[in-house]
């Protein structure tokens, strides 16, 4: 039995954490779109990083059963060992760093060919009609789920991936006023979904 306030809250903490993650209802049609391309776009820093967490949480939910992922980057951000807060094990993510950026797209495409994959995730500075094509239909033909992570400062370019993504941060929040530092939270924006239908929920990841 925890005898110390600081046993108590860690031991709290534990019971906590299973709890936590993405909800299907909070999506359209209460589920998330699987066996599709998924672009999630930024213009700041803390979008990029926002975006790197929101992706990790939707991987947590798709992971349960087991599976391995691809991620793929010229320049990683993300902490390896961090994607355990979100409760994946980092051995079943394959980090693939690349050093010219044109390669990232090719080696997602190879990847979503790939059925024996979960998700694939690329980094990647951007990506044009033709690129987002031959993923979706790679992701279509395999039932692989791919995430496209990049830059831009226009949202509402054409592309064939089902959704568009803006992850933006929000304060971090504990249940009950506890004490520490809380959990991730973000403004969520759906800016397109096949015939660019506007969605917009406020999610977090203990909502």
């Amino acid at each position: 039995m925890p005898s110390t306030k600081a046993d108590i809250i860690a031991q709290l903490r534990r019971e906590i954490l299973p709890l936590q993650g993405i909800r299907p209802n909070a999506f359209p049609n209460a589920s998330f779109p699987l066996g599709v391309v998924h672009e999630f776009c930024y213009n700041r820093l803390e979008d990029e990083t926002a975006s790197c967490g929101f992706i990790a949480a939707v991987l947590s939910a798709l992971m349960k059963s087991g599976g391995v992922s691809l991620w793929i980057s010229p320049s990683r951000i993300l902490f390896p060992p961090a994607l355990k807060s979100f409760g994946i094990d980092v051995d079943k993510i394959i980090f693939l760093d690349l050093q010219k950026e044109k390669e990232v797209l090719w080696a997602m495409e190879e990847a979503l060919k790939c059925d024996g994959l979960t998700t694939v995730v690329a980094e990647t500075r951007q990506i044009d009609f033709n690129a987002s094509r031959r993923l979706q239909l790679a992701a279509e033909q395999s039932k692989v789920t791919g995430f496209v992570l990049h830059r831009s400062q226009n949202s509402f370019y054409i592309s064939t991936s089902v959704t568009r993504w803006k992850i933006t941060p929000l304060p971090s929040a504990f249940p009950n006023d506890m004490p520490g530092v809380g959990y991730p939270r973000w403004n969520v924006e759906l800016l397109s979904i096949q015939t660019y239908f506007k969605y917009r929920i406020d999610t977090n990841r203990s909502a």
